[in-house]
């Protein structure tokens, strides 16, 4: 591996908009990496020019050992440390290898022309994720900025916004940020027509219109938001349950019968780094959790398979929820095996079968013991009056 990579972020200015710093260090290199388009911005130089390879992050580490020993600047997009390439080469080669020179991100320069404070503005990237990504984000008087993954991606983000309700929202395009070509557009997201550059990110002003559905990232979404064939944790016992395994940005969630999907959607709308696999044994099932999935932008991964053989081999999770088949063999001890230490395991059941199997492991390991009897008001004749709903055991315990 080269002793160090330089990395240059270069804007759509291109090589005048550099600092002295920038254009220094990609004069003294004997390597110019980069994108086609990012090569193009700077002057010829007497470096070997290397145009990445496709997929880059499988090719990357032969690359840069393919010229190991020579000076090496690697062009970048605004702030390389800033969902780019300089994040993944300090996380290969180590912050000591790494030198970054930033320009200013697209973020700052977007704010800077709509006069969006910073610190008050939601980031979603859509490069290389879906448009269903943005749907945790989109809030009443939400203010978003969302990083393109293409020309085609302001057209798909205004479709998804009038869909969810929210087709009043004030959408701007800015293209071409900080060069001779830039251009902002602005117009409802609802009406939205434009054709536009492939570099550009979008400012949203979420304006909710009155049919428009409330969905918050706290737990106990409404139980109509998910697709349901009956197996779904009710709205009351979702936002308990989740509650226990306690989401942290950053962690994995292994939801274990996963039925509609509700806990692991749940878990992942918490926080964009929150990750969650569900594990479902059922075919039509899982099809129907993965609508969910993408109808609600969460960030998980469906599993099908009958646990616990399915459990082997996934990632180690934090927390794990057993919702389903918690009574088949052997299925307790591989999860209680597979939780890293710290992590919480929450088993929730509703038989006598379940429960028997929560006393008997309550009784080993201790942990956090309740039951949930819930009633709902509902029509009897022509008066009101509450109906119960099955009482749910739920047994949560940290290893």
């Amino acid at each position: 591996m080269p002793a160090e990579v330089t990395v240059v972020g270069v804007g759509a200015d291109g090589w005048d908009g550099l600092s002295p710093a920038a254009q220094s260090a990609v004069l003294a290199a004997d390597v110019l990496m980069g994108s086609a388009r990012q090569l193009a911005l700077v002057p010829t130089v007497e470096a070997e020019r290397v145009k990445w390879p496709s997929p880059l992050s499988e090719a990357l580490p032969g690359l840069l050992s393919q010229y190991a020993g020579r000076p090496i600047c690697v062009l970048a997009s605004g702030d390389p440390t800033f969902h780019g390439i300089g994040t993944t080469l300090t996380r290969l080669l180590g912050a000591d290898a790494v030198r970054v020179i930033p320009h200013p991100s697209s973020v700052s320069l977007a704010c800077a022309r709509l006069g969006w404070p910073q610190d008050q503005v939601q980031v979603v990237s859509l490069v290389g994720h879906p448009t269903e990504r943005v749907h945790p984000h989109v809030q009443p008087g939400r203010r978003l900025l969302v990083l393109s993954w293409g020309a085609h991606t302001p057209a798909e983000v205004a479709a998804l916004l009038a869909e969810r309700g929210y087709g009043a929202s004030e959408l701007t395009v800015l293209e071409q940020l900080g060069g001779p070509s830039e251009r902002v557009r602005t117009a409802t997201a609802s009406e939205w027509s434009y054709d536009v550059d492939a570099l550009n990110v979008i400012g949203v002003l979420c304006q909710a219109g009155a049919d428009a559905a409330l969905l918050p990232t706290v737990p106990g979404l409404p139980d109509e938001a998910y697709e349901s064939d009956g197996q779904l944790t009710k709205r009351e016992v979702r936002a308990v349950t989740l509650s226990r395994l306690a989401p942290v940005p950053g962690q994995l969630l292994w939801d274990v019968g996963g039925g509609a999907g509700s806990i692991a959607i749940e878990w992942s709308r918490h926080h964009p780094a929150c990750r969650a696999i569900a594990i479902e044994r059922d075919p039509e099932r899982a099809k129907r959790l993965d609508r969910n999935v993408a109808n609600l932008g969460a960030l998980v991964t469906t599993v099908v398979g009958p646990a616990p053989a399915a459990l082997d081999g996934l990632e180690t999770p934090d927390a794990i929820f057993i919702g389903g088949g918690a009574t088949a063999p052997g299925l307790i001890d591989a999860c209680w095996n597979a939780l890293r230490p710290g992590g919480r395991l929450v088993l929730n059941g509703v038989t006598l079968e379940t429960e028997a199997l929560i006393a008997q492991w309550y009784g080993e390991l201790g942990g956090d013991l309740v039951r949930l009897d819930v009633q709902r008001a509902s029509a009897i004749g022509t008066m009101t009056g509450w109906r119960p709903a099955m009482p749910v055991t739920i047994w949560s315990v940290t290893k």
